[in-house]
């Protein structure tokens, strides 16, 4: 895996690249068909790491773990969608760490997680802390990160399939839409500023200042 130092919110597929704050790192990699992104977020008081997403490529995250992340403290899914979870069971069997995700989504993932999640629980690792937000619509237990206090005043947060530049994850049923709008709306717009970095399941990083301003749009096509 290409790996490097120099962070613009983008990676290609089959590369890594790592983002430096005052009180964390935070490598982003992309991997599998579906151009998944995997983060490692590393406390840098501690090295404890989260892993979100050990979507694919097994292989390649354990070489990227073991190279720059290697003490992984727990693996978060952030939904059930295969593509999200590929590596999960062999990425928790090299490191050793546990597992959590939502308890709606739990079922379908192949290691029972060792904690389950629920909306406004707090995620800590080393001395990072780590707001857990549900969001149902894209699947019932979709869970949102909000990392404060590693880059003075600025949040952190990896949305998974919920939130994208340009738009909310995709949904299927009818209502779903609607509710996965109101979750993004309520929980994320209504609660974190304009400076708020999103980090999404796939593709480029984004702020919510760059999107708050589409959620009519967004709205009114219904998707």
């Amino acid at each position: 895996m290409v790996f490097s130092e120099s962070y613009t919110g983008h990676v290609d597929n089959g590369a890594a690249a790592r983002r430096t704050l005052p009180a964390a790192t935070i490598i982003k990699a992309s991997v599998g068909p579906m151009d998944n992104n995997a983060y490692l977020v590393t406390c840098s008081a501690t090295g404890k790491t989260l892993l979100i997403d050990a979507a694919n490529d097994a292989d390649a995250l354990v070489d990227l773990i073991r190279a720059h992340a290697p003490d992984i403290a727990l693996i978060v899914t952030s939904h059930q969608h295969y593509d999200h979870w590929q590596a999960l069971a062999a990425v928790a069997e090299a490191t050793g760490a546990p597992t959590a995700a939502h308890e709606l989504d739990a079922e379908p993932l192949p290691v029972r997680p060792d904690r389950l999640l629920a909306d406004g629980d707090k995620i800590t690792i080393g001395e990072l802390t780590f707001d857990v937000i549900h969001l149902q619509g894209h699947t019932e237990g979709s869970v949102a990160l909000a990392l404060r206090g590693a880059d003075g005043d600025t949040t952190h947060l990896f949305t998974g399939d919920c939130l994208f530049p340009g738009g909310v994850g995709k949904t299927w049923k009818d209502g779903d839409f609607d509710r996965l709008l109101a979750d993004v709306s309520d929980k994320l717009f209504d609660v974190y500023p304009d400076s708020t970095v999103v980090y999404p399941g796939h593709g480029d990083d984004t702020t919510l200042g760059a999107e708050r301003p589409h959620l009519a749009e967004w709205k009114r096509r219904g998707w």
